[in-house]
């Protein structure tokens, strides 16, 4: 978004936004102002932008902060301001569109679906249709455009959300609505496994980001050990975070350890939070929170605590 010559950011957040705040001041530099703006309580991805109402007198961006990607944002805003759009969003293709909201695109405003386009204007939208419902392959990537007058639509002081509200009250009242499928990386990571993919996918296309690595290896198979991670045992295509110590007698398969963790065991297609002390352990499937300190578990397909 920098790139883009975005100049104030603004994370909102109800959930450990304590947490993160040091981290997203951090990006104040070369006249980028960043910080977290608190939510007393949740009020929904729409309501918490209404809540910045005083701040918005121009053109904004508005990123998910459950997806990980990288493109080009100031081309979809070039695209905005050509089709002088209300709303532009970012759409991505997908071979299964049923667990996600699918977009319905035309030519031209208010036009009939024709579910080929890549891009055009919005005309429909459906949450999570079954296979038969589906009349596209492009979902919604929780990027969007936005005008300030369309967040002026959001009720002031009321929990709402920019798809399942916002988004069909834009379309309803005839603004035009503009769509563009992105060209580079997206990743859903509402889920932690999820994040397995993500990682792969960055690590995999580490020259083409706009940011740089992590101190690290990168080995042949794709895994990724930090610099200061201490890797005594076997790992296999999997991410090493910083201050992790894995014995020797580990096997770490398609994994994520995260930071400051010691682990001692075997971990398949799992995740495993920071700063946890686990000795013997078996994970399959799973999720380990943060700050975790157990002997001998044993976990398959769930999450733990």
């Amino acid at each position: 978004m920098v790139g883009a010559g975005l100049k104030q950011i603004v994370v909102t957040t109800g959930y450990k936004g304590k947490e993160i705040s040091s981290h997203v001041k951090s990006w104040n530099q070369n006249d980028v102002v960043a910080w977290v703006n608190q939510e007393s309580t949740p009020m929904g991805t729409a309501g918490s932008v209404r809540l910045l109402m005083q701040e918005i007198e121009e053109t904004i961006v508005v990123g998910s902060g459950d997806s990980v990607a990288s493109f080009d944002v100031m081309d979809l805003i070039e695209t905005h301001k050509k089709h002088q759009a209300a709303v532009t969003m970012a759409i991505w293709e997908v071979e299964d569109p049923t667990e996600y909201g699918i977009v319905g695109l035309s030519d031209t405003q208010g036009g009939r679906v024709d579910g080929n386009l890549k891009e055009g204007f919005i005309v429909k939208f459906k949450e999570k249709p079954s296979a038969e419902e589906a009349f596209s392959r492009v979902i919604n990537a929780g990027l969007y455009i936005v005008e300030p007058h369309v967040i002026e639509m959001i009720p002031e002081g009321e929990k709402y959300d920019f798809s399942k509200q916002l988004f069909p009250m834009v379309l309803e009242a005839g603004l035009p609505m503009y769509a563009k499928t992105i060209d580079g990386i997206w990743f859903d990571v509402g889920h932690p496994l999820e994040l397995l993919k993500a990682q792969k996918a960055l690590i995999q296309n580490k020259d083409k980001l706009p940011f740089p690595m992590p101190s690290g290896r990168v080995l042949a198979d794709g895994s990724f050990i930090s610099s200061t991670a201490e890797v005594r045992g076997q790992v296999f295509s999997s991410v090493i975070s910083g201050d992790c110590v894995i014995t020797e007698n580990s096997v770490v398969k398609n994994s994520l350890i995260m930071q400051g963790t010691i682990f001692d065991g075997v971990a398949e297609t799992s995740v495993v939070g920071e700063n946890c002390n686990l000795k013997g352990v078996d994970l399959h499937d799973a999720v380990i929170g943060d700050f975790v300190n157990e002997t001998s578990l044993k976990i398959r397909m769930e999450k733990y605590p």
